[in-house]
C-alpha cells in the first residue's frame, strides 16, 4: 500500500494522464455498448407450431401433438414436454435444461420430428428457438385515407419496405394486414362433363404447354447454337385464350380454357388491420442480433416523415416502441448521478464546511462508472434495464470510499496531536482507512455476486446486475486509494505545510451528544437491547399491513386487449363484435390510438385464425391509468357479445398480477368437475375478477360413422367420402402467370356452396367408380357430441387451467386464502393440482433472493473473520444486519408500498451498505485498544471520531436514492419500493448500529478478556 501511495504522489502527471485516458475510454465504451431492454438471455425453450386445416383441437391432439410429444420426449437435455392443440393448429413447447447448447437441440428436434407419420394435410411444422433477438423491436401501422389496400400494399412492399429493410442493424420486416394478388381458376363441371373432359385432363393440358423448355446445344454447321422450346403463357388473356383440345364424334376441335373454368385476379386481405378505424397494413422490424436496440428504432422512426412526404395522405404510426424505454432508463441515470452528486457535495460541504474536500470525494462517482464501462464493454455485456439499473444504485455507493478516505486525512489535518505533514500524512490517513474500505467494498461485492450464481433465468438477469456493482465497487476501491490522495496533496497542500497544531480540533455538538447517549446505552444494556428487539419485533408485524407481492405495476399508458370468439363463431360475428370495441375507443378523449388486426398469427393462440388483437395507446398525461384501465374493461365486457374480451399485461418489468392454477389427469371428464370447484372458489374471493377457465367452451360435434358395407358395395373408402366433405384442402397451384413484370399464382378453386346445416352436408352426392351419384346420408349415420375448443397436455397428461387476476395489494394474503380453500376440495385419484402465475412467481423469486441473502450473510462473515482476524468483531458487525427490517417496513407502510422482489432487492443492498458502516465503527474501536485504551474509552472514543464518516455516507446513500423513494424515476425491478426500502434500512439501521453494535462488541469482549486471562 505504501508503494502504491507513494508512486501516485510522486507521479502526479502521470496519474493525471491516466485519469484523463480512463475518462476518455470509458466514455466510448459507453457510447459503443449496444442498448437493450433486457439483457440478452438464453431461453432453453423449443416451440413446435403445426398447422392441421380443418382439424378439432382433439383430432389435432390425436394426429400431431401426442406422437410429436412421442418423439422428443426422450431427446437429450429434455426437461419437461408440454402441447396446446387448438382448431387447426398444435402448439408445443419443449423445455431443456441451462446449459444445453440450443442451435444443436433444435437440430435434434427437427430430425426426431421428421420420422413422425403424419396425415396428409398436416402441413410441415415450423421449428424455432425463442430468442430475445426474435422479437419486433419497433412495430409501425401504415395506412392512407386517399388510396385503396391494394395501392396501398402496393407502396409498402415495392418502396417503404426495401428502405426499412436497408437501414444498418435491420435483419428481417414482417408485413402483415396487406393485400394479396392471385388468380382463381375454378372449373364448370357441368360444362366439362358435356364435352367430354375431366379436371386431370385440363391440368396435364395446362402444365404441360406452359413451360419453357431448353432442348441443349447442337451442332449448326460451323458452330454451336441453343435451341429452346417456349410454350410459356404469359398473361391473363393468354392464359383464358389457352386452346383446350377437345375428342368428339366429329373429330377433333378445341374450346378455350375461359370457356370451361372461370378465371379472374383476386386481391384478398390476409387479416384484417386497421389504424384509428382507417384500413392499415402492419410492419413489424426485427434487428440484428449485434445490432443497438435504439440506434435502429431511431433511424426506422427518423424515416417516417420523410415517406410521408413522399405520399399524399399516408399516415405511419409507431404502434411499438423499444427504443424508448431504454432511452428513458438512460435518462434516468444521468438525472441520478447527477442527483446523488450533488446531494453529496451539499452533504460534504454541510459536514466538512470544505470545498476542495468535496471535489475530491465526488470524483470517484464518474470515474467508478466509467471504469465499469470499460470492463462492461470488454465482456460485451450490454446496456439494459439491469445494468442501467445498477449504475444508477451503485452512486449511491461509489461514492462511500472516497468520502471515508477525504474525512479522515481531512480529520487528521486538523489534530493538534498530529505530528505527520504532507506526503507522509496522506500516506498514513488512507492506509489507516484501506483496511475498513477494503473489507466493506469486498464486503458489499460478496452480498451482490450470489446474485449471478443463482441459477436460471433469474441467475441470467441478474448476472448483469451483480457484475456492474461489483466492477463500480472495485473501481470506486481503485480511485479511493489512488485518485483521492493524489488530489488530496495537491489540493491540501498548503494546509498541511502549515504543520501540526496549526488547526484546533474541535468535537461538534451531535458527537458530544452521541457520545453522551452511547456511554448511557453501554451501561443499561439491558434496557438498550429490550427496546431494540421490541422495534424489532413490533416491525415484524408490519408485514400482513404490507402486504406481499411480486413486482411493482409499471405505470404504461397503453393496453393490450384481445377478443377470443366463442366455440363456431363465424368470422362475420367476430368483425361485428370488434367493431363495437374499436368503436367505443375511438369515441374515448384520452385515446391516441387504436390499432385493431382480425385474424392471422396470433401469439395467444397459433390456431385462431378469427381472434382480434387491439393496441389501444392512451394520452400520456392520463391519471390513475390503473383504474382506468378496470373500468374500460368492465364496460366492454358488458358488450353484447358471444366471445370473450381480455385485457393482456406484457409490461416489460415482468409485472403480472394474474393467479392460475393447473389441474392434471388423464381424460376432460375427470378434469372438469375440479376445475368448476376451483373457478367456483376463485368467483367467490371478491379479491379476484375476470376468472375463467380453459375447458369452459366447447364446440358442438357431429361425427360421420360410415356404412363399412355400403361402402364396399358401392366401391368407395371413408378417404373418399373425407375428400368430398373437407372445406380444408390445400389449395393446388396450377401454373404462374405476369402482370406488370410481377408474377402470380394459379390457383385451383372450387364453387363452395354454403352449407347452412348437417343436414346440407349429408344431401351431398359421391360418385361411384361406375358413375351413380350416391348421397353421403346414404353412407354414414350422425352421432352428436362436443369438441373442446383447445387440448392442453403436459408430462404426457391432458391439463386444463383456471385463472384469474388478483386486485388486492397484498397478493401472498389473498392467494394463501384461496389455497386453503383448494386444500379442503376432495379430489379424486390421479388428479394433481398445480400453482402458477404470480404464485409460483413470488415463491421462486423470494425463494432465490433468500438464498442469495443466506449466502452474502456467510460470505461477509467469513471476509470478516479474514480481514479482523478472529470472530468476535465480525459477529458484533452482523448484529447491525436485522435492525434493518425495522426502517424498512415503516418506510414500505408510510409509502403505501408492497414487499416485492424490488423491496429484497433493497434488502440485499442493505446488507453490504450497513455493514460497511460498522466496519468502518469497530476497525476505530480495535485500533484504539492496541494503542491500549480499554475497550469502553475505545468505544466512545471510535464513535465520536466515527460518527461523522459513518451520517456523511449514509446521508449521502440516502440523497441519491431520493429520485426513487419519491417515485420520480424508475421501474420495475429499480423501482420506487427498492429506493424506499434501502433509505427506510439505513435509517433505522444506522442509527441502531450506532448503539447496538458497540454493546454487542463490549458485552463479548469480555468473554474475550477471559479467556486471555486464563491463558
Amino acid at each position: 500500500m505504501n508503494s502504491i501511495i507513494n508512486f501516485v504522489m510522486k507521479n502526479k502527471l502521470a496519474v493525471w494522464l491516466l485519469t484523463l485516458i480512463i475518462t476518455v475510454t470509458g466514455i466510448y465504451a459507453g457510447t459503443q455498448m449496444k442498448l437493450e431492454t433486457i439483457p440478452d438471455i438464453t431461453i432453453p425453450v423449443v416451440t413446435v407450431t403445426t398447422v392441421y386445416p380443418g382439424a378439432t383441437p382433439e383430432q389435432v391432439a390425436k394426429d400431431v401433438s401426442e406422437p410429436f410429444e412421442k418423439a422428443v420426449s426422450n431427446l437429450e437435455g429434455v426437461k419437461t414436454v408440454s402441447s396446446t392443440s387448438f382448431q387447426n393448429a398444435s402448439s408445443l413447447q419443449i423445455e431443456f435444461a441451462y446449459g444445453i447448447d440450443m442451435k444443436e437441440a433444435e437440430t435434434e428436434v427437427k430430425a426426431a420430428l421428421d420420422n413422425v407419420v403424419k396425415p396428409d394435410n398436416v402441413q410441415d411444422p415450423s421449428i424455432a428457438r425463442i430468442s430475445m433477438n426474435a422479437f419486433p423491436i419497433i412495430a409501425l401501422s401504415v395506412s392512407n385515407s386517399e388510396k385503396d389496400l391494394a395501392t396501398l400494399t402496393d407502396n409498402v412492399e415495392n418502396d417503404i419496405v426495401p428502405q426499412i429493410a436497408g437501414i444498418e442493424g435491420v435483419s428481417s420486416v414482417a408485413v402483415s394486414g396487406q393485400q394479396v394478388e392471385e388468380v382463381s381458376l375454378v372449373f364448370d363441371q357441368k360444362k366439362m362433363a358435356q364435352i367430354g373432359l375431366d379436371e386431370a385432363t385440363v391440368k396435364a393440358i395446362i402444365q404441360g404447354t406452359n413451360l419453357t423448355m431448353p432442348l441443349g446445344l447442337f451442332q449448326f454447321s460451323e458452330e454451336e447454337q441453343s435451341v429452346v422450346v417456349d410454350g410459356k403463357v404469359a398473361t391473363l388473356a393468354d392464359l383464358e385464350n389457352l386452346p383446350i383440345p377437345v375428342v368428339s364424334p366429329t373429330g377433333m376441335s378445341s374450346v378455350t380454357l375461359k370457356e370451361i373454368a372461370k378465371i379472374e385476379f383476386m386481391g384478398k386481405a390476409e387479416s384484417i388491420s386497421r389504424t384509428n378505424g382507417q384500413e392499415a397494413i402492419a410492419i413489424q422490424i426485427v434487428k440484428a442480433q449485434d445490432a443497438n436496440t435504439v440506434e435502429v428504432a431511431n433511424a426506422v422512426k427518423d424515416m417516417i416523415p420523410d415517406l410521408e412526404k413522399d405520399y399524399d395522405g399516408l399516415d405511419v404510426e409507431v404502434t411499438l416502441d423499444q427504443g424508448e424505454p431504454i432511452e428513458a432508463s438512460v435518462e434516468t441515470m444521468v438525472s441520478k448521478a447527477l442527483f446523488g452528486a450533488l446531494f453529496a457535495v451539499i452533504i460534504i460541504l454541510l459536514f466538512l464546511r470544505n470545498f476542495k474536500s468535496t471535489i475530491i470525494s465526488i470524483i470517484s462517482i464518474p470515474l467508478s462508472i466509467l471504469i465499469a464501462f470499460i470492463l462492461l464493454n470488454q465482456m460485451d455485456i450490454t446496456l439494459n434495464m439491469m445494468t442501467l439499473g445498477a449504475m444508477t444504485v451503485a452512486i449511491a455507493r461509489v461514492i462511500d470510499d472516497s468520502i471515508v478516505v477525504v474525512e479522515n486525512i481531512y480529520r487528521r489535518m486538523n489534530l493538534t496531536s498530529e505530528k505527520l505533514t504532507g506526503k507522509d500524512l496522506i500516506r498514513e490517513a488512507t492506509k489507516e482507512m484501506f483496511v475498513p474500505i477494503l473489507s466493506s467494498t469486498l464486503v458489499t461485492i460478496a452480498v451482490f455476486l450470489p446474485l449471478g450464481l443463482v441459477s436460471g433465468m433469474v441467475g441470467e438477469l441478474f448476472l448483469p446486475f451483480a457484475l456492474t456493482m461489483v466492477f463500480a465497487l472495485l473501481a470506486s476501491l481503485l480511485v479511493a486509494v489512488t485518485i483521492v490522495p493524489m488530489l488530496a496533496h495537491s489540493l491540501f497542500k498548503k494546509n498541511m505545510e502549515k504543520g501540526p497544531g496549526s488547526h484546533k480540533e474541535t468535537q461538534g455538538k451531535l458527537a458530544t451528544g452521541y457520545k453522551k447517549s452511547l456511554n448511557w446505552a453501554l451501561n443499561h444494556k439491558a434496557i438498550t437491547s429490550i427496546a431494540a428487539v421490541v422495534l424489532l419485533v413490533a416491525s415484524m408485524f408490519l408485514i400482513p399491513v404490507v402486504g406481499v407481492s411480486f413486482l411493482p405495476d409499471e405505470e404504461q399508458k397503453l393496453m393490450y386487449v384481445t377478443y377470443t370468439p366463442d366455440a363456431g363463431e363465424t368470422s362475420d360475428d367476430v368483425s361485428a363484435s370488434v367493431e363495437q370495441v374499436e368503436n367505443y375507443f375511438l369515441e374515448k378523449d384520452n385515446v391516441d390510438i387504436v390499432q385493431v388486426s382480425i385474424g392471422g398469427a396470433n401469439p395467444m393462440a397459433p390456431g385462431a385464425s378469427n381472434g382480434s388483437l387491439m393496441y389501444i395507446t392512451f394520452d400520456p398525461e392520463t391519471e390513475e391509468f390503473t383504474k382506468v384501465k378496470e373500468d374500460v374493461m368492465k364496460e366492454i365486457q358488458s358488450f353484447d357479445v358471444k366471445g370473450e374480451w381480455k385485457s393482456q399485461d406484457f409490461s416489460t418489468s415482468g409485472s403480472s398480477n394474474g393467479v392460475s392454477y393447473f389441474v392434471y389427469g388423464n381424460n376432460k371428464k375427470e378434469i372438469e368437475p375440479v376445475i368448476e370447484n376451483i373457478a367456483s372458489i376463485l368467483e367467490d374471493n371478491k379479491d379476484i375478477k375476470d376468472v375463467n377457465t380453459s375447458l369452459s367452451k366447447s364446440y358442438k360435434e357431429y361425427t360421420f360413422v360410415v356404412d363399412q358395407d355400403k361402402l364396399t358395395q358401392y366401391g368407395l373408402t371413408t378417404a373418399q367420402i373425407g375428400m368430398k366433405l373437407n372445406p380444408n384442402v390445400q389449395r393446388e397451384v396450377l401454373t404462374t402467370i405476369t402482370k406488370e413484370d410481377q408474377t402470380f399464382d394459379v390457383y385451383i378453386d372450387k364453387k363452395i356452396e354454403k352449407q347452412t346445416s348437417v343436414e346440407d352436408l349429408l344431401k351431398e352426392t359421391i360418385a361411384t367408380p361406375i358413375g351413380i351419384e350416391v348421397p353421403i346420408s346414404e353412407l354414414v349415420h350422425v352421432e352428436e357430441g362436443t369438441s373442446s375448443d383447445t387440448v392442453n397436455r403436459r408430462e404426457g397428461k391432458i391439463f386444463a387451467s383456471v385463472s384469474g387476476t388478483l386486485t388486492a395489494k397484498d397478493v401472498a394474503k389473498t392467494s394463501k386464502a384461496i389455497q386453503a380453500e383448494i386444500d379442503k376440495l376432495d379430489v379424486p385419484a390421479g388428479i394433481e393440482i398445480s400453482t402458477s402465475g404470480v404464485t409460483a412467481d413470488i415463491t421462486e423469486a423470494f425463494t432465490q433472493l433468500g438464498l442469495a441473502m443466506l449466502a452474502a450473510i456467510a460470505i461477509v462473515y467469513l471476509i470478516l473473520v479474514i480481514t479482523f482476524g478472529g470472530g468476535l468483531a465480525p459477529f458484533a458487525i452482523l448484529f447491525s444486519l436485522p435492525f434493518t427490517a425495522i426502517g424498512a417496513l415503516v418506510g414500505l407502510a408510510i409509502a403505501g408500498e408492497t414487499l416485492s422482489v424490488s423491496s429484497m432487492l433493497g434488502l440485499l443492498m442493505l446488507i453490504g451498505i450497513v455493514v460497511t458502516n460498522a466496519i468502518v465503527l469497530i476497525d476505530r474501536v480495535i485500533h484504539k485498544e492496541k494503542e491500549g485504551h480499554s475497550t469502553r474509552e475505545a468505544i466512545l472514543e471510535a464513535g465520536s471520531t466515527r460518527l461523522r464518516p459513518i451520517l456523511m455516507t449514509a446521508l449521502a446513500t440516502i440523497g441519491a436514492l431520493i429520485p426513487l423513494a419519491i417515485g420520480a424515476e424508475g421501474s420495475g425491478l429499480i423501482s420506487k419500493g427498492l429506493g424506499i426500502t434501502v433509505i427506510g434500512g439505513l435509517i433505522s439501521s444506522t442509527l441502531l448500529t450506532l448503539i447496538i453494535v458497540p454493546m454487542v462488541y463490549e458485552f463479548f469482549a469480555k468473554f474475550r478478556r477471559k479467556k486471555v486471562s486464563n491463558n
